[in-house]
């Protein structure tokens, strides 16, 4: 019988290294844009955008109606563990990147009893790709995640073979999400690709 892997306790010094620091002004919304790539988040509050561009990784938006706090993240992996066992931690990796958003919108004012989630991604993006269905087994984990935290999903849109892009309004806990046209993007699969290569997936 194999042993349960071991959480590692929620460090929210070792979150600050993933924030996005990407932005720019956007004329059509009038504000500012957070743009987060693969392994970031971004907590806000205010008339900001968050967005980022999804393939196989998945986004959770949590949000709190009541103070109108809310962050985004964007992970490539549902787990992984260490030689040891231990869970690693990292954003790239589901359960890290859920509990550093939950943990930094909590910081920032956010009410824990009133939290909301919506969930986007998992999408099978790259052609030929031998691995397990990692956009499948993604969108199973952050619903399982969000269950066993009793956090409700009131937006879901998980799965099927299209990259996806998302724009999250703090303000309102609106989301705009596009699915781009074609079920193959060249520049999110070198995104993916690239990004898998540094976590020697390929």
């Amino acid at each position: 019988m194999s042993t349960p892997r071991r959480r590692p306790r929620y460090d929210a010094s070792v979150g600050e290294a993933y924030l996005a620091t990407s932005k720019f002004y956007d004329h059509q919304f009038k504000r500012e844009v957070i743009k987060i790539m693969p392994g970031e988040f971004f907590v806000a509050s205010g008339e900001v955008v968050i967005a980022t561009v999804l393939g196989s990784c998945v986004s959770a938006v949590i949000w709190d109606p009541v103070t109108r706090i809310g962050g985004m993240n964007h992970f490539m992996l549902a787990a992984s563990a260490d030689e040891h066992g231990d869970e690693i931690d990292c954003m790239r990796y589901g359960h890290f990147a859920m509990d550093t958003l939950i943990e930094r919108v909590l910081a920032q004012g956010a009410l824990k009893h009133s939290l909301e989630a919506k969930v986007f991604g998992g999408g099978r993006v790259l052609r030929g790709f031998s691995a397990s269905d990692i956009g499948e087994d993604n969108a199973a984990f952050v619903v399982e995640y969000l269950e066993e935290k009793g956090i409700p999903i009131t937006a879901c849109n998980l799965g099927d073979v299209y990259p996806r892009k998302l724009y999250f309004f703090p303000d309102s806990g609106r989301v705009k999400m596009r699915k781009l046209k074609t079920d193959y993007n060249p520049k999110v699969a070198r995104i993916e690709m690239a990004y898998r290569a540094n976590l020697k997936l390929g």
